[in-house]
C-alpha cells in the first residue's frame, strides 16, 4: 500500500509525534519546526519500509536520524517491525538512549544505544542503521574478510570492522543494551561506514538516511555477491582508489536520488 503525505498531511501527522513542534498558526514558537524536518522524519519511515522490502531487516532491525532540531538527540521508532513503521511510530531520544518524554508508554528498541553511541563519537553521521541480514552475518563469523568487489558497492568502505562483544563483555545474549556497550561498537567503528558483530549482525552509518538505506542494501548485495565469486575462486577485489572514486561516484547526488527513487518504488512509498 503507498505511503502517500501531501504537506499538509506532514504538518498534521507530526501532531502525534511526541514533543514535536510544526510552523502553523496557534503554535508557540517554542514548539515550532519545519516542513523540511518532518521531510527527515517521513524519510525514516521510508527507510524502515525499504529496508523491510530489500529484506536486509526482517522482524528486527531497526533505522535513525540525528534531530536536525537538536543534534544531541536522535529520532527513531519505537520497537516494532520495520514494515509497519508509520510517522506516528517515531520517538525522540537523548544521546544516551533515554526518551525525551519518558511519560510515553511505547517501549523503544532495546538496542537503541548502537545510534546513540554512533551519533556521539561521529559528527559527520546523520543516520544509522542496524540490521540482522543473513547474507552479512557469515562473515561475521568466518576468517574471510567482506570487501567490497563491484564499483556500486564501493560505498560500503575498503575495511569492514568486526566486532565480537565477547572480547570485551564475555557470554551474553550477544544484544547491545548499554551505552559502555554502544561506545564500544562506535570505537571499533571508527571512521569507517559499515561494521559486523560476531553472530549478531551489521551497522551501517551515513551523512544522510539516503546514504545510510543505500549502504546497508549493498552491504547485503556485496556479502551475496562474494559470497557467489568465492565458490569460483579467489575473488579481484577493488583496489583501494577504485573504492574511494566509486564511492564519489556512487554518492552524488544525482546517483544517490535514482537510488533512493528506485528503492522507493520498489516499497511502494512516495520519494521523499
Amino acid at each position: 500500500m503507498k505511503n502517500k503525505l501531501t504537506r499538509r498531511e506532514l504538518l498534521e501527522a507530526s501532531l502525534l509525534l511526541a514533543g514535536f513542534g510544526v510552523s502553523v498558526p496557534g503554535l508557540s514558537p517554542r514548539a515550532q519546526t519545519t516542513v523540511e524536518n518532518l521531510v527527515e522524519f517521513q524519510r525514516v519511515v521510508a527507510a524502515n519500509r525499504i529496508l523491510a522490502n530489500e529484506g536486509v531487516v526482517d522482524a528486527f532491525g531497526h533505522v535513525s536520524v540525528r534531530d536536525p532540531r537538536n543534534p544531541e538527540r536522535y529520532v527513531m521508532a519505537y520497537s516494532r517491525s520495520p514494515s509497519l513503521v508509520g510517522l506516528e511510530d517515531l520517538l525522540e531520544f537523548e544521546a544516551d538512549g533515554s526518551k525525551v518524554r519518558p511519560e510515553d508508554p511505547r517501549r523503544p528498541y532495546g538496542e537503541r544505544v548502537i545510534h546513540g553511541a554512533i551519533y556521539e563519537a561521529r559528527p559527520d553521521v546523520n543516520a544509522v542503521v542496524h540490521h540482522h541480514s543473513y547474507d552479512v552475518v557469515p562473515f561475521s563469523v568466518s576468517t574471510t574478510p567482506l570487501r567490497p568487489i563491484m564499483h556500486v558497492t564501493a560505498i560500503i568502505g575498503d575495511e569492514i570492522p568486526v566486532w565480537d562483544i565477547r572480547d570485551d563483555f564475555g557470554d551474553t545474549d550477544m544484544l547491545v543494551r548499554s551505552m559502555e556497550m554502544g561506545r564500544r561498537l562506535a570505537q571499533v567503528l571508527g571512521d569507517n561506514t559499515c561494521m559486523l558483530i560476531r553472530g549478531h549482525g551489521a551497522v551501517v552509518a551515513g551523512a544522510s538516511v539516503k546514504q545510510a538505506v543505500m549502504s546497508a542494501v549493498y552491504l547485503q548485495v556485496n556479502a551475496r555477491l562474494m559470497a557467489e565469486a568465492l565458490r569460483l575462486g579467489e575473488p579481484e577485489y577493488l583496489s583501494l582508489s577504485e573504492v574511494e572514486q566509486s564511492f564519489e561516484t556512487t554518492f552524488s547526488p544525482l546517483a544517490l536520488d535514482r537510488v533512493w527513487e528506485y528503492f522507493c518504488a520498489r516499497a511502494g512509498v512516495d520519494p521523499v
